[in-house]
């Protein structure tokens, strides 16, 4: 099958736009396919495309598309369609579909990756022991991820595919190969990957880890706990049979553990005063960019940059790693015996030489404690909040706070009440992003980060 990529790149620019993952949905641009790949002939052909979306701004953004071309339409497969072009060499309609959907050909990146293949260029590599990866294994798709598109294997493996691509090895597929190596306790070990060499340079494309059968959602967790405490009548947070106390606190020893082991892997330095100013320049240009969106963000705005000036002024050296860079209760599972951190990426919005630069762990800490936050108030926008109930929910994000930053003490990790003025900064500028992110999205969510905003502006953390 030959089909010329101006068809593609037409389909795609139809495509693109409604999927979860593509960040271009408010922006216009031009979208140009090109072929990455044949990992396996016809029929059906399985490919990885390349979409390159250029905005009217001159920003460029790259897309991975792996794509199933098949001379028949498939029913099941109607949602993953992308579209129909023309065969060159003989004029057939060929039905493209997305091939991560396509659980009669997922089976091609496994096994490519337990026999070491490479393919135009794209490297398909098992970290330590090909024999672990489950070749043969049936894929289901998961849906509710956002950035990505992973894959379950049996019970035994996931898969994630990257979407928005770029130049540089992704830190998800760094950090787990490093610490994997080391035997961290608390990830999911990594398996294989797979990367490319595209314009010269490497490009990760999907890493393979473990899966974690019998876990427990963090997120789901804690909120449990919540709605636990709001169906109790009038039991303290402490009182309630769902209490999530003890386990934010066994947390916080967790968070401090694998900082451990990443400054073991890569290494430490320290951000100076010229380091520490340019951090809070940045957030400083956040809060500006935000005010322009967000104008209720006004009547907290000088106390914030309060304290984006305290961090400028720290005097004293702040102790810098490779960090999880965008840690919050849905990036870690509750096993029988732990808790394992996941998606090691990093903010997806950042570019892969921003996640990979070494930061203070405090801005892990304040991301776990503003999902506390979140956890505590969403489940008050679907129900209406009252004077009791935002005092329950307050009650209960303040515990879990409290229990996941003495955790982190104790499990080796810097004492978040000792720093601060690292904490408050650290945690304004996300929760200034929060409140970016719930105006174009998610408006009647606005209060939580606003909540948020008003305290740290106060002077509290």
């Amino acid at each position: 099958m030959k089909v010329d990529p101006a068809e593609v790149s037409r389909v795609l620019s139809g495509w693109l736009g409604q999927q979860r993952w593509y960040a271009g949905k408010s922006r216009d641009g031009v979208i140009a396919a090109r072929l990455l790949a044949e990992l396996a002939p016809e029929p059906p052909s399985v490919q990885i495309w390349i979409a390159d979306v250029t905005y009217s701004d001159g920003q460029l953004e790259h897309y991975q598309v792996p794509l199933v071309f098949r001379t028949e339409t498939v029913d099941h497969l109607d949602h993953v369609l992308v579209g129909t072009v023309i065969d060159i060499d003989d004029d057939r309609p060929i039905h493209l579909y997305d091939a991560l959907h396509d659980k009669e050909v997922t089976g091609v990146w496994l096994a490519r990756m337990a026999a070491g293949d490479t393919v135009d260029g794209v490297v398909f590599d098992a970290l330590d022991n090909p024999g672990e990866i489950p070749v043969g294994e049936t894929s289901l798709a998961l849906t509710a991820e956002q950035s990505n598109t992973s894959l379950i294997f049996g019970d035994t493996a996931i898969m994630k595919a990257f979407r928005r691509v770029e130049p540089g090895l992704n830190p998800d597929i760094e950090i787990h190969a490093e610490l994997t190596r080391l035997g961290a306790r608390h990830i999911a070990k990594l398996l294989g990957h797979v990367t490319a060499e595209v314009d010269g340079q490497p490009w990760s494309l999907a890493m393979l880890q473990e899966f974690m059968t019998t876990a427990t959602d963090g997120w789901q967790f804690a909120t449990g706990s919540v709605r636990d405490l709001m169906a109790e009548g009038d039991l303290h947070a402490e009182e309630a049979g769902g209490d999530f106390a003890g386990e934010a606190h066994r947390l916080g020893v967790s968070a401090a553990e694998v900082h451990a082991d990443l400054a073991r892997a890569f290494g430490t330095s320290e951000l100076g005063s010229a380091e520490l100013g340019e951090r809070a320049a940045v957030m400083k240009g956040r809060l500006d960019a935000a005010l322009s969106e967000v104008p209720a963000l006004s009547t907290v705005a000088d106390g914030l940059r309060h304290a984006y000036d305290d961090l400028a002024n720290y005097d004293r050296p702040v102790l810098a790693q490779r960090v999880h860079g965008d840690l919050h209760l849905g990036q870690v599972l509750r096993t029988v015996h732990r808790w394992v951190f996941l998606d090691f990426e990093g903010e997806p919005a950042k570019s892969i030489g921003e996640r990979r630069r070494q930061d203070s762990p405090i801005r892990d800490v304040a991301g776990m404690l503003r999902s506390f936050d979140y956890a505590a108030r969403h489940q008050l926008i679907d129900i209406g909040a009252t004077s009791q109930s935002e005092f329950r929910a307050a009650e209960w994000a303040d515990r879990n706070r409290a229990a996941f930053c003495q955790g982190y003490a104790e499990g080796g990790g810097l004492d978040p009440a000792e720093v601060t003025v690292l904490l408050r900064a650290f945690e304004a500028d996300k929760a200034v992003y929060e409140l970016v992110y719930e105006a174009r999205n998610r408006p009647n969510w606005l209060p939580i980060p606003l909540a948020s905003l008003q305290r740290l502006a106060a002077g509290r953390s």
